[in-house]
């Protein structure tokens, strides 16, 4: 009778095993944002304008976007001196602001990098920063420079 039961329960922990692995590969992927990254063009008026480059990462509600923008700098800015807001429309309605004030040290007449920026997202946002009003604002030595976005992301809007 003992060998009986023990050939029952070896049985019912290997098919709990094999139902736990099959959970778990058809169980969605924790904190994966679609796509990683995508292009729009800004308009920043006097500054400049052109395609940008947004990565995006999320690790639960947290999300972080770097921006790459076409914009260049006048002047050598130091590291983490602007102060950036990046407006994207949540697709259900209403908007999501990342913000922070990171950038690594530019030279004068590069692109300015700015992020990665920060907001709480939730589950299934879907975010462009092609809306009508200001996308990005970046305020650098006390100047603020805002941006439109004039075309959607490509190849979409970000989906968390």
């Amino acid at each position: 009778m003992r060998g009986r039961n023990r050939g029952r329960l070896g049985i019912g922990a290997v098919l709990a095993g094999a139902l736990a692995v099959t959970g778990l590969a058809f169980a969605p992927a924790a904190g994966a944002v679609t796509p990683g990254s995508a292009t729009a063009t800004y308009d920043c008026g006097i500054w400049g304008g052109g395609l940008a480059t947004l990565a995006a990462t999320q690790s639960g509600t947290a999300a972080t976007i770097t921006l790459t923008s076409a914009v260049k700098t006048p002047v050598a800015v130091g590291a983490d001196t602007i102060n950036a807001q990046l407006t994207m429309a949540r697709g259900a309605g209403g908007t999501v602001v990342f913000s922070g004030q990171k950038n690594p040290a530019l030279a004068a007449q590069q692109s300015v990098t700015i992020g990665p920026l920060d907001a709480t997202v939730a589950v299934g946002d879907s975010l462009n920063s092609y809306f009508a009003g200001t996308a990005l604002t970046m305020t650098i030595f006390g100047v603020t420079v805002n941006c439109d976005a004039v075309t959607s992301q490509s190849p979409g809007p970000f989906v968390f």
